[in-house]
């Protein structure tokens, strides 16, 4: 009986070894039994989310309004995206931080931190911030090449809408090439166009490919209501990319100017008035605006036939005073600018000019 007894306790704790060992591959093979297939895409986007997401950072600004009471503090919120590690440098859109007298980033840890404005540009709708004191294990985005898109291609965007932090949201490059107005009315071009959804708070949060490389820069979105319809546009990385070393060194993005004053007219384009000293007058140009001073009284008159109508920039039709402006500001910034002008209204004033821009 005693026999019996030892050789059933050695056969049940053998059966409960056996038990303890057994489990967790039979709890994992049922995980992996209840765990949905994974498509070739879906480990793309999941893959590329993981590598991207941490980079990304909600962006937060104070500023004050006043009502019958005084001033009121608000807050406003957007999105960025880590750029540079070492340097703790955040690349987001200038209208999230405009008007803005404190800025901080929360960043993937849930932790707050304050952030030094570098630079700011509204023409391009870019801004460049720095955290301060920031963490040891900053993430920084990888960029990617923007000039290898294609429509079609699939494209990730992460981002803060509504405050709910690093959200992703999936679709396609819809165009390319598009056009929008910044804030300041300056025209950016090549921009990006896409369905994946863009709702307020994902101003200044990254458009990724699949392989979770920053093409782009998630900056506006066309709606009647303020949230997504599936058109949203993004700056190409490239073009930030240039921005940035400006951002950096003058706090700003400086364009080539010539110093002439624009304006639309029946006959084109027309330089009304070109400043004295400039690299325009420098270079004989001429604008209609004259002066005539009769004793001690000035009046100004306006003279067609003494004035420049600007025909082509660097090789590039203009039509109307937007387009000639940003033909100038699309030049090279060290490089001269043809112009193909027509002084007064006769055919036979046409002639080409160049000229040596300034940085301002």
């Amino acid at each position: 009986m005693h026999q019996l007894s030892l050789s059933f306790v050695r056969n049940f704790m053998n059966l409960l070894l056996t038990a303890t060992l057994l489990a967790p591959m039979c709890e994992a093979s049922a995980y992996a039994e209840l765990q949905a297939p994974r498509s070739t895409e879906e480990k793309q986007i999941i893959e590329a989310y993981r590598k991207a997401n941490r980079s990304v950072v909600n962006v937060v600004t104070e500023n004050h309004a006043y009502d019958v009471f005084g001033r009121v503090p608000q807050e406003g919120a957007g999105s960025g995206v880590v750029i540079d590690a070492s340097n703790a440098l955040v690349i987001t859109n200038n209208h999230v931080i405009r008007s803005a007298t404190r800025v901080s980033v929360i960043l993937a840890d849930s932790k707050s931190y304050n952030v030094k404005v570098i630079g700011g540009d509204a023409g391009s709708d870019l801004a460049l911030l720095q955290i301060v004191d920031p963490p040891s294990n900053l993430v920084a985005a990888e960029l990617g090449d923007s000039s290898m898109l294609e429509v079609g291609q699939r494209v990730l965007a992460i981002g803060n809408p509504f405050g709910l932090h690093r959200t992703l949201t999936t679709g396609i490059v819809s165009s390319l090439g598009r056009a929008i107005r910044s804030e300041d009315g300056r025209l950016i071009e090549d921009i990006i166009q896409t369905d994946a959804a863009i709702n307020p708070g994902n101003s200044g949060g990254p458009l990724l490919d699949t392989a979770g490389r920053v093409i782009g820069l998630n900056t506006a979105i066309l709606s009647r209501t303020g949230e997504s319809a599936g058109i949203g546009f993004a700056v190409p990385i490239n073009q930030i990319r240039r921005a940035i070393p400006q951002l950096k060194q003058f706090g700003r993005v400086l364009r080539p100017k010539i110093g002439v004053v624009v304006v639309d007219s029946e006959y084109g384009p027309l330089l009304l008035h070109v400043n004295p000293g400039s690299p325009a007058d420098e270079a004989g140009l001429s604008g209609a605006r004259r002066s005539l001073r009769r004793g001690p009284f000035v009046s100004h008159y306006v003279d067609l036939s003494a004035a420049d109508f600007v025909l082509e920039v660097n090789n590039k039709r203009v039509r109307t005073r937007e387009d000639v402006i940003d033909a100038l500001e699309d030049a090279e910034p060290n490089k001269e600018i043809e112009l193909l002008v027509r002084r007064g209204l006769q055919r036979n004033g046409v002639r080409k000019i160049k000229v040596k821009p300034i940085l301002g």
